[in-house]
């Protein structure tokens, strides 16, 4: 079974991958083809992450860099969502859809960069791969729960409310 560090890895190589097609769409429907299924996606990998992944990552331990690392995810994951509802405003191609795309693709892979660099090395070096396995089946049975973004919220999360409740 994948440990949820390997299943977050593939979620965030499936990213990249939608982006790049991005680039190969030219017409409105195109555009929405690959952006749909993107935007819902990044949704529900946000949340999954803010159920699963972060507040395990705040419990092993007091430690200040993962509350550093997870306040930051989470704002990280709400620049995402306004950038998704943003795109959601404007027609498919038009000047201000890609403007609100390229800031969910900025944002995401700033993100991403983040998160691989600084959480999920932090999570490994900390965590058995017992309970990273444990967390997997969870990370795959949120999925299972929510096909196609259904039950996902895309409302904006806050940080000082998340680490609250989850410290």
């Amino acid at each position: 079974m994948p440990d949820i560090t390997s299943l977050i890895m593939d979620d965030h190589e499936w990213f990249r991958r939608q982006f790049a097609r991005l680039d190969d769409a030219r017409e409105p429907a195109d555009l929405l083809e690959v952006w749909s299924p993107l935007a819902q996606r990044l949704e529900t990998h946000a949340q999954a992450e803010e159920t699963i992944f972060y507040p395990a990552l705040l419990k092993r331990g007091d430690d200040d860099e993962a509350v550093d690392e997870t306040e930051d995810a989470i704002k990280d994951h709400n620049a995402i969502r306004d950038a998704i509802a943003d795109a959601t405003r404007y027609e498919a191609g038009s000047s201000e859809w890609y403007e609100a795309v390229g800031r969910a693709r900025t944002e995401n892979s700033e993100h991403l960069a983040e998160e691989e660099d600084e959480g999920l090395p932090d999570f490994r070096k900390h965590v058995s791969r017992e309970l990273r396995d444990r967390l997997g089946d969870l990370w795959i049975q949120f999925y299972a729960a929510h096909p196609d973004g259904e039950g996902i919220s895309a409302e904006d999360v806050d940080p000082a409310t998340f680490l609250a409740e989850n410290s």
